[in-house]
């Protein structure tokens, strides 16, 4: 498996695009993914960090389907940049009335942002859709072509957003999506061209893969990738992810080291 390593500038990445969504377990799971949510907005805030919510879909008990954010400022990458894969949660749901502890996911990707410049994206290769937003909103919604599709031909990424009312800000959201999925995609496929140089490596970042637990009960989360197990759960959904980041991003470095003698 792949580590998600980086280069080496990068605390010249400022700007990710964060996306979480709820995996296997029903309302359970879009409950969790909206903890997730909490949880990084609460440290983004405690980093000083500013956040944009880009798109996102609610289930009727308050939980979200999907989030997609942009978290901005100094060292953003390099302690967020860790979080992408699987997310298990181990708890009693709220609607559990026997007590049993249910076992629910969520995934999360984190993309960084790249500038328009540093993407050489042919106008040609994409396609633009543009349709009426449903759902509620009034008339502009109904009547109003403002919904967005965009669809990058030599990757098949397409990208919709009809959060804003206006077709300008549903393009300029898309596109800056666009970017960041694109730019995943050619990162992916360049660590995929030298893995098999690399024996070592612990996590690929990618969003099938478990990296960590959440197990309630126990007030324990478990990081797969590092066999790292902390009992301060409450503390850490509320934010405190120092500890956590601090142990991956040690790990990241001896990973760096060891790799210059590969």
């Amino acid at each position: 498996m792949l580590w998600p390593t980086t280069p080496a500038d990068d605390d010249a990445i400022d700007s990710v695009i964060l996306e979480i969504r709820a995996g296997t377990g029903g309302e359970e799971a879009a409950l969790f993914a909206k903890d997730l949510h909490n949880m990084y907005t609460r440290y983004a805030d405690k980093m000083g960090w500013k956040v944009e919510t880009m798109d996102f879909s609610t289930t009727d008990r308050g939980g979200f389907r999907e989030m997609i954010l942009t978290v901005s400022g100094p060292g953003v990458w390099t302690h967020l940049g860790y979080e992408g894969g699987g997310h298990r949660v181990q708890r009693i749901p709220e609607t559990e009335s026997q007590g049993r502890v249910h076992t629910s996911a969520a995934t999360v990707a984190v993309l960084p942002e790249p500038e328009e410049v540093d993407m050489d994206i042919k106008p040609e290769d994409v396609i633009e859709h543009v349709s009426c937003a449903g759902g509620p909103g009034g008339q502009n919604v109904n009547k109003v072509a403002s919904a967005i599709k965009l669809e990058h031909i030599p990757t098949g990424i397409t990208i919709s957003m009809r959060d804003e009312r206006s077709q300008h800000k549903n393009r300029a959201k898309a596109w800056r999506i666009l970017r960041g999925r694109i730019f995943e995609y050619y990162q992916k496929k360049a660590v995929a061209d030298r893995s098999q140089q690399r024996k070592t490596m612990i996590g690929s970042g990618d969003r099938s893969e478990r990296i960590r637990t959440y197990n309630f009960p126990q007030n324990r989360l478990t990081d797969h990738r590092i066999n790292l197990s902390l009992y301060s759960l409450d503390k850490i959904m509320m934010g405190e992810l120092d500890d956590v980041i601090a142990a991956l991003k040690d790990y990241d470095k001896h990973l760096r080291l060891q790799n210059l003698t590969l």
